[in-house]
């Protein structure tokens, strides 16, 4: 193995390792995608819980500076095809193999920046957030599912698009809590959580069911090599969804609602089963 491919490695390889200690879902949705659509996916992954990272943990340090930096070093990595730091180098391998868009880069990296110093939204504000920090993301993976194919591409957008919109719905009522009383966020828009009601609840509900329904008619329409690991993590939070929409609204706010490991097992086997039979 030469210099520069043992360096190539070394990079991915540090994106695996993020995605496994960060998420241990999504490592195992991935495990179920065609293998040579792993590594990219990883990659994607990698590049964006590092920045992620920034905004939501670094509080001992410059937040600003160090996100300035990074979103300086991205665009570097992308011109000029490599970078000295492996989540980035990593990242921008994929960028070019399989021509992701610079303007979803873009906008990702503006939704973070939002978290920075944004406490609320309104309703145009919510979904340009989530139109970033989800829908692209979502749009990158699945130019890697798709090969690159521009027309299946076109095809399967909206539906990607809503389904990393009802993934990020969840996770903000998931984080209520932590997101309101350590960061001091309130993404959902003109929402007041000393007034967080049933009502207000079941409106947010009914939006993401809504989201999972279109989403799911676009899982279906996936390349195989892809398909099984998209719905595994389809199935995960839709099951999360329905934990959450079981509890009443004062639970959300008391705690992070979770999905057990052993529950999580079979949820997995069981997906797998339902796709090896063709029953999805």
């Amino acid at each position: 193995m030469d210099a520069l491919k043992l360096y190539d490695r070394v990079c991915a390889e540090c994106s695996v390792l993020t995605t496994k200690a960060y998420s241990t879902s999504f490592s195992l949705g991935i495990r179920f995608l065609g293998k040579p659509l792993r590594q990219p996916i990883y990659s994607i992954y990698g590049y964006v819980r590092f920045a992620d990272e920034i905004v939501d943990t670094f509080h001992h340090a410059d937040k600003g500076t160090l996100f300035d930096r990074f979103k300086e070093e991205t665009n570097r990595a992308l011109e000029e095809g490599i970078s000295l730091n492996p989540i980035l180098h990593a990242f921008q391998q994929v960028f070019h193999q399989y021509s992701l868009d610079k303007k979803h880069v873009d906008l990702f990296l503006q939704s973070m920046e939002w978290d920075l110093n944004r406490a609320n939204y309104d309703r145009m504000g919510f979904e340009q957030y989530i139109v970033g920090s989800a829908e692209v993301v979502g749009l990158m993976c699945l130019k890697v599912f798709v090969n690159g194919d521009q027309a299946e591409y076109d095809r399967l957008r909206p539906f990607a698009e809503r389904l990393g919109a009802a993934f990020q719905k969840i996770n903000f009522l998931r984080d209520l809590k932590a997101d309101y009383q350590e960061m001091g966020r309130s993404y959902f828009p003109n929402l007041d959580l000393t007034r967080f009601d049933e009502a207000t609840k079941r409106v947010i509900e009914d939006e993401i069911e809504a989201d999972f329904k279109e989403a799911y008619k676009g899982i279906i329409e996936l390349p195989r090599s892809s398909r099984l690991g998209v719905y595994i993590a389809y199935i995960y939070y839709l099951r999360l969804f329905q934990k959450i929409r079981s509890l009443p609204s004062e639970r959300i706010l008391e705690e992070r609602i979770r999905i057990p490991n052993s529950r999580k097992a079979t949820l997995f086997v069981g997906s797998y089963l339902r796709h090896s039979l063709n029953m999805l």
